[in-house]
């Protein structure tokens, strides 16, 4: 079949790269022809609009809601948001007319793919399908309440023309079911991991690699290493109550380090913080990480975390650390809200929602025990085939209708 997911994400960020690219390439190998026309954090420097990566047709039609530059992320004020979403809107819109498809996929319940998917789902009767990852009105940050009214009224909205819904988690499904759609037409895709892109872990050469990491991040040999990859954002990233749970795992074990992997809004905020509790010479704050080197900001920890506040954001969301600290057989601490128990079974622990003592408490359990750890490890292991983007992709098409015998025509590739 012919699929285009319509998304709001460059393939750099956690989304994009993290969900929808590596979807599009399992579609692709499962012999779907995939057309991903999305927006780019940084548009204005893009040089290359239009492109094929790995089976994958992409291309990049106009600015994110977000500009991202370096280590920075930079929110618009509300003329310019409104601006370059009218603008990403249009663009979006003409680009989907223009692809030929069978089936459309909104990849995000967001306005911008929303309304394109709309409009030529009404012109051309193009099924359409969403995709929702998350709690888009409750995990963005806004800087009004009308923005979020919109967000909200959007993403119940969209199931309205619906032809099915993906869920990354439980609580997104639930919530559909419960405002009236049909169960049947639901169907739950946690996230996964792109395997081409770990498959670096596999090569000869990845041990000395981690190994000249740990050197250029002044990682002493004797120092256990806890990390976090992920965006410094405290909207849906609690990375203060990270640094307070080390904090209090660094005063009982001297030897430790923590390195954050990431970028955003608070990387400022969160440097002031650690030199506030006296950590500052155990940690590390490596920036924007290239998605490439990620597999090995996973493999320098002996243990990862997730962080988390008890609230809607994190019951309706799941994130990719961790099905990706799994594959890389590093035991995960994260907090027991929404469908993370269940998604790190052995291969970590999903710790009480009391706070920083909680977290702290989970990443010293397994420090302190190398039998656990190890367990931990081996359990990781036997989960991480289910893990994979090509082996979660037939869920993710179960609910596309059924292919008719056809000649496809020629495709058209035209720059935006």
């Amino acid at each position: 079949m012919r699929v285009t997911f319509l998304a709001t994400h460059s393939l750099e960020s956690p989304g994009g790269g993290g969900r929808f690219f590596p979807l599009a390439k399992a579609l692709t190998n499962h012999g779907h022809i995939v057309t991903m026309i999305t927006l780019h954090h940084d548009f204005a420097r893009v040089k290359t609009r239009a492109f094929v990566q790995e089976g994958v047709h992409v291309h990049y039609v106009g600015q994110m809601h977000v500009h991202k530059a370096d280590n920075q992320k930079t929110y618009f004020n509300p003329w310019q948001l409104l601006w370059v979403t009218a603008v990403a809107t249009l663009r979006l819109t003409w680009a989907a007319w223009r692809t030929p498809a069978d089936v459309i996929h909104i990849c995000k319940a967001q306005p911008m793919n929303g309304l394109a998917a709309w409009v030529v789902h009404l012109l051309k009767k193009t099924p359409v399908f969403l995709d929702s990852d998350d709690y888009e009105a409750i995990n963005n940050r806004f800087s009004g309440v009308w923005q979020q009214r919109i967000v909200a009224w959007f993403e119940d909205w969209l199931p309205s023309f619906a032809a099915g819904i993906t869920a990354n988690t439980t609580f997104i499904a639930s919530r559909y079911h419960d405002q009236g759609y049909p169960a049947a037409q639901i169907a739950l895709v946690p996230n996964g991991v792109d395997r081409a892109r770990f498959a670096v872990l596999e090569a000869p050469d990845a041990s000395a690699k981690i190994a000249q990491l740990r050197s250029r991040l002044d990682i002493p040999m004797d120092c256990q290493v806890v990390v976090y990859v992920g965006s410094m954002s405290l909207v849906s990233h609690a990375i203060d109550l990270l640094l307070i749970a080390f904090a209090q795992v660094h005063q009982a074990q001297p030897h430790t380090c923590l390195v954050l992997a990431g970028a955003g809004e608070n990387l400022d905020d969160m440097q002031t913080l650690a030199a506030q509790l006296g950590i500052a010479t155990a940690v590390r704050f490596a920036g924007r990480v290239p998605a490439a080197d990620v597999p090995y900001y996973y493999c320098l920890g002996d243990v990862s975390v997730d962080p988390l506040r008890n609230d809607v954001a994190a019951a309706s969301s799941l994130s990719l650390k961790l099905a990706e600290s799994i594959v890389c057989g590093v035991p995960c601490v994260t907090v027991d809200i929404g469908d993370r128990k269940a998604a790190v079974g052995s291969a970590g622990t999903a710790v009480p929602a009391d706070g920083p003592s909680s977290l702290a408490a989970g990443i010293m359990a397994i420090l302190d025990d190398p039998a656990l750890a190890q367990h931990m490890k081996s359990a990781a292991r036997h989960m991480r085939d289910q893990l994979w983007w090509d082996a979660r992709a037939p869920a993710f098409t179960s609910l596309y209708p059924t292919p008719t015998a056809q000649t496809l025509p020629e495709r058209r590739v035209s720059g935006h």
